[in-house]
């Protein structure tokens, strides 16, 4: 008999199996809490369900927690997690604390939805071992239980605020148990993190932005842009062939007709795209549609040559782009040290 991961399974899904299976309605909500709030990894620690129960329901349902193989952390704080997955797969997740004021910290973790990643982005660690499997979704809010879990050990009070699927994969290649995921974590008697509050990032998926659109409406969306004009990206994003800018620009401003929520557009500056030209081209490309463009200087990648330009000409590009009254920054580094920044996430054990 099938049995089914509680840690990818909503509320209701959990009910109707377990009334299907003659385990009472309310035995459900219990489990969902003692999985998606508390964390718990095994049917002994649910305090609060009799044995007679416990055997009924380990029949219809699995608990399968991701295994910490090894925590990095990084001079700035940030945490970097490599799990290992129940067939053995590894994957690599982040939590970044980003200081807003003395009372109150954002701690967001940067969630991995594919175990390597198909599109091929140059500049990219994800994808140099290639692309071996979707992750399930009791795998991707598995992160975030097993982080939490780990923080409450010294900080009983620690909350994840924000997520981002920003980590290893495409969100919108794996789009069904992304964006359950998200309904999960955004449970009442989950993790209760906010949709708003969440992220995908996408190189560029025109259908998975489309039904983001129509469907999640509050969860924000971030392309990885990297350049305007279709030559370049072809090179720096491999998906721009499958769904050039003038596609993926019409459905960036479905979206943001759709929800009344701006796009973040994100741009890895290298020495050939952090110029002029550039610039200029992006000014034009995104005329009239309110954007957050912000600049992300390449992170170094042993198997890319690929480098980082100077700092005068990322501040150069960054004022081009706000003399046209842009919301540009340039984003801080977190992790860089550890291999923990953006388009350094990959499987490998030795660091």
């Amino acid at each position: 008999m099938e049995k089914y991961d509680c840690r990818g399974l909503s509320e209701p899904e959990m009910e109707k199996l377990c009334l299907q299976n003659g385990i009472k309605k309310f035995r459900a909500d219990q489990v969902f809490r003692w999985v998606q709030q508390k964390g718990v990894r095994c049917w002994d620690e649910m305090k609060n369900i009799g044995q007679e129960d416990t055997d009924k329901l380990k029949k219809v349902f699995c608990l399968q927690p991701l295994e910490i193989v090894k925590e990095q952390v990084s001079k700035d704080g940030t945490r970097k997690f490599l799990f290992r997955l129940p067939d053995g797969e590894r994957i690599e997740t982040v939590l970044m604390d980003y200081e807003k004021d003395l009372s109150r910290n954002r701690e967001t973790v940067c969630v991995s939805t594919q175990v390597g990643c198909p599109v091929g982005c140059p500049f990219c660690a994800t994808g140099v071992n290639g692309f071996h499997r979707n992750l399930s979704a009791g795998e991707i809010t598995g992160q975030v239980l097993e982080i939490v879990r780990r923080m409450r050990i010294n900080d009983p009070s620690f909350n994840v605020t924000n997520i981002v699927f920003m980590g290893m994969g495409e969100p919108f290649l794996n789009e069904e148990s992304v964006l359950k995921a998200v309904r999960i974590l955004n449970s009442e008697n989950g993790q209760k993190i906010g949709m708003r509050r969440m992220t995908i990032s996408t190189s560029g998926v025109v259908p998975g932005i489309i039904r983001l659109a129509e469907e999640n409406k509050q969860v924000g969306l971030a392309i990885s842009l990297h350049s305007a004009r279709n030559h370049l990206r072809d090179i720096l994003v491999p998906m721009n062939r499958r769904y050039p800018l003038q596609q993926l620009m019409r459905a960036c401003r479905e979206y943001v007709n759709q929800t009344g929520r701006r796009v973040t557009l994100e741009i890895a500056l290298t020495e050939a795209n952090a110029n002029k030209d550039e610039a200029e081209a992006l000014i034009r490309l995104i005329q009239g549609m309110p954007v957050h463009i912000n600049l992300i200087p390449v992170n170094p990648v042993t198997e890319s040559s690929m480098q980082r330009p100077a700092k005068e000409k990322i501040m150069e590009f960054k004022t081009l782009l706000e003399a046209k009254n842009l919301s540009v920054t340039v984003r801080e580094e977190k992790g860089t040290d550890i291999d923990a920044a953006c388009g350094q996430l990959r499987q490998r054990l030795e660091c």
